[in-house]
């Protein structure tokens, strides 16, 4: 009677386990309206994952994302602070990005999504997005912007998914 079950159940299992990666994608622009970015996004846990930002002239930025919850510790977020240059901090609106992860810097983006993407050339894209619904992640849409190595900033859009 086993082989039967194992049969019913196999199918299941793997039915289960594919059904918590969440992907998405969301939509982007400079400031000026013009440049649309692509985003996509891909999580198995709804508080992490990997991100792309495909840019019109077919640079493509990737990385890790993070949701900040209360339970989110400073080592968890370090990857945001990879290839960053030294003394980048909180300048131009982003405050709390310093040259490291601090516990500050989690209790004010509690509920957000932030992401530091990079191009295979070695330059580094940061994110900051707020969540329409916390409890769903990404998945729960939101909105937010980006900020080049140049200091240029691109507002984000991602729908509910």
């Amino acid at each position: 009677m086993r082989h039967p079950i194992i049969k019913l159940a196999l199918p299941l299992l793997v039915a289960l386990s594919t059904a918590c990666t969440t992907i998405g994608t969301g939509v982007g622009a400079t400031a000026s309206g013009a440049d649309p970015i692509n985003f996509s996004w891909k999580s198995s846990d709804s508080i992490s994952g990997t991100m792309s930002a495909a840019l019109a002239g077919g640079t493509i930025f990737s990385g890790q994302f993070f949701q900040i919850t209360d339970d989110t510790t400073v080592d968890a977020v370090g990857p945001l602070w990879s290839g960053w240059h030294p003394g980048w901090g909180g300048r131009g609106g982003w405050e709390y990005w310093d040259a490291a992860p601090t516990p500050e810097f989690i209790k004010h983006y509690t509920g957000r999504v932030v992401a530091n993407l990079s191009a295979p050339s070695g330059q580094h894209m940061r994110c900051n997005f707020q969540l329409a619904r916390p409890s769903r992640g990404l998945s729960g849409g939101g909105r937010g912007r980006c900020q080049m190595p140049d200091g240029q900033t691109i507002d984000a859009t991602f729908p509910i998914a």
